[in-house]
């Protein structure tokens, strides 16, 4: 019974742990592509594959004391604040809620969005989170309390950097090597923070790729979007 009641318990606690957002998705979450239908399954312990996602997972440890390890915890903050932040370094171009309201709000209701587009992986596959399964400390004590419930494939940090990188892409590519370069980089630095293996940083790409492909197909993003593109070019 305490077995079956657990990831009830989960299913119901999910969208209120980590992820505080006051953006609604623009898609709801049975609209979504479901994941579990096109990515194959996380590697099996006993696998090459799962040989990789061990040596990334020492090779971000082994970064976690450099530059880059701190960089890796600040992109552990998941919200429409930090990561409007992360772009606008890589944009040179400042993004905020008083500067740029329109694509601020497109950037949160696209967190939301691709949050859950690796809802329905998540609770199917129930993968640990590495630094669990190791009992090793990860990068970010802080929010191990939060994430423990939270399961580690596919990536939802990297699924939420890699479909806004794509869109600000659309948005402003003449930066989008800059663009696509921070976008992967966030998704690397859930390696290095201990929260995901490689196997699931990549899957979270994947999804944030499908998300955004579905988002091209509602009416109300692609109308945010031409209003985003509008604002920033007067900028």
């Amino acid at each position: 019974m305490i077995k079956l009641l657990l990831p009830m318990l989960w299913l119901c606690s999910f969208p209120f742990l980590v992820y505080a957002n006051d953006y609604p998705p623009y898609v709801s979450l049975d609209d979504l592509p479901n994941a579990v239908k096109y990515l194959p399954p996380p590697p099996a312990s006993s696998s090459q594959k799962f040989f990789y996602d061990w040596s990334q997972y020492e090779w971000g440890k082994s970064m976690r004391e450099t530059p880059r390890g701190e960089q890796a915890k600040s992109d552990a903050t998941l919200d429409v604040a930090r990561i409007a932040a992360v772009y606008s370094e890589a944009m040179g171009v400042e993004i905020s809620a008083k500067k740029t309201p329109a694509l601020y709000e497109l950037i949160g209701r696209t967190i939301d969005t691709a949050i859950n587009a690796t809802r329905k992986a998540k609770r199917h596959y129930l993968r640990i989170r590495p630094y669990a399964q190791f009992h090793e400390p990860s990068l970010v004590p802080k929010d191990e309390a939060h994430h423990n419930p939270l399961y580690s494939y596919p990536s939802g940090h990297t699924a939420v950097g890699w479909a806004v990188a794509l869109i600000l892409v659309e948005i402003y590519p003449e930066a989008q090597d800059a663009i696509l370069a921070r976008g992967f980089e966030y998704g690397q630095s859930r390696v290095i923070a201990g929260y995901h293996y490689q196997s699931d940083v990549d899957a979270g790409r994947l999804v944030g790729s499908a998300a955004v492909a579905r988002l091209h197909a509602d009416p109300e993003f692609t109308a945010a979007l031409t209003k985003a593109k509008q604002e920033l070019r007067k900028k």
